[in-house]
């Protein structure tokens, strides 16, 4: 029987002990990105197609079609089409299974293109190994048809198996065919009409928006760019820029910005896996951690009668070995007002913290609103 102390003193520190802080105008020297790095072209986007086919040349390891109503079905309507009828028959083949087929159209794909696809099992079918995929049509959100699929499918994992065990490596249910699908139709969308360029940031900050805009009308010597709100920046397309629309976005999406964040702590639970970024910052604190072990031993024994007793029965004696242990290093670290990522790293390590005990420490320390951080449990 295990459990785990953690024990957290807050501790009152003067106000001479703040940390000097930067003015939140300036930007730091380092951590810049490339613009295309952080945001997006707002219609420059992908678009997910989807599809429903069948697989066929399976070493027996499709759909069992008494089990799977729409492979028989697939199957019955695909051999009607090329001229079989097999409406009537009774249907007993292992070699064919009903997948979902998937696929992402890449921005201004034109007809005649290619693009990669991933096949998943849609039945009860134990392996896609040795399949071929059958003329598949991928749809997009609006019902049409974007791109056609055919052809072998590459699968990573494999399973076999025996009258007493079976063995299975990776996901042989699913698989990829690399440039598996070629492109029908393109979508409507012109760069060489517009009036301005929208750039939409993947993680919405109103420091870096300005940031982005400041540059932007740095480079272009002006006040084109625009910040819309936290996340979006409007870039009208100055008279007689030399290149158009497409020039000044290859320009654009190649300047430097240092983009701010969230301070945040990120936890993964299931394998102990922590990320902390540089701006978490740590109230003063004290920390102790230990472990405390209580072991518990029952050990019965048998008493028996002496030899030739009437009397006398066999009774059973309980024996118990309570031993209690405590492990730790038994220091305590101390973390002044505005001790940074690293202090913590540090102060940790001297108690010698892993990772198992370090999730519970920083759980302690949001709860007690020393963690200056938002800390998300995954």
């Amino acid at each position: 029987m295990h459990h785990r102390l953690l024990i957290l003193l807050a501790v009152a520190f003067a106000a001479l002990f703040l940390a000097p802080r930067a003015p939140a105008s300036a930007q730091p020297q380092d951590y810049s990105a490339r613009l295309k790095d952080i945001a997006d072209f707002e219609g420059v986007r992908d678009n997910v197609l989807v599809g429903y086919g069948l697989v066929v040349g399976l070493n027996r390891t499709g759909d069992t079609i008494s089990n799977s109503v729409f492979t028989r079905q697939s199957l019955l309507g695909m051999l009607d089409r090329l001229g079989v009828n097999a409406k009537d028959a009774a249907l007993k083949t292992q070699n064919t299974a009903a997948v979902i087929v998937t696929a992402t159209l890449p921005p201004f794909a034109r007809p005649g293109s290619r693009v990669d696809i991933v096949v998943s099992a849609l039945g009860d079918a134990k392996s896609l190994l040795g399949g071929t995929l059958l003329v598949t049509a991928l749809l997009g959100a609006d019902g049409e048809v974007y791109a056609v699929a055919q052809g072998p499918l590459a699968v990573g994992g494999f399973s076999a198996e025996g009258a007493a065990a079976s063995v299975t490596r990776g996901v042989p249910t699913s698989a990829r065919i690399p440039n598996g699908a070629i492109v029908e139709r393109s979508v409507g969308f012109s760069l060489r009409d517009l009036q301005a360029v929208t750039v939409a940031l993947r993680s919405p900050d109103f420091t870096t928006a300005s940031r982005v805009s400041a540059t932007i009308n740095a480079f272009l010597g002006g006040s084109a760019a625009e910040t819309l709100d936290s996340g979006t920046i409007r870039v009208g397309v100055p008279a007689g820029y030399p290149g158009g629309v497409v020039a000044l976005m290859t320009e654009i999406e190649k300047l430097t910005v240092v983009p701010d964040q969230h301070a945040r702590v990120v936890i993964n639970e299931e394998n102990g896996v922590i990320v902390i970024n540089q701006d978490v910052k740590i109230a003063p604190v004290a920390i102790a951690q230990g472990s405390l072990t209580v072991r518990i031993t029952e050990t019965p024994q048998v008493s028996q009668p002496s030899p030739f007793s009437s009397t006398g029965t066999t009774q059973t004696v309980n024996r118990t070995d309570i031993q209690v242990s405590e492990s730790g290093t038994g220091r305590i670290a101390m973390l002044q007002r505005g001790a940074s990522l690293r202090d913590l790293v540090n102060g940790l390590n001297a108690l010698g913290v892993g990772p198992r005990d370090l999730i519970g420490i920083l759980q302690t320390l949001k709860s007690a609103g020393a963690l200056r951080a938002d800390l998300e449990v995954r």
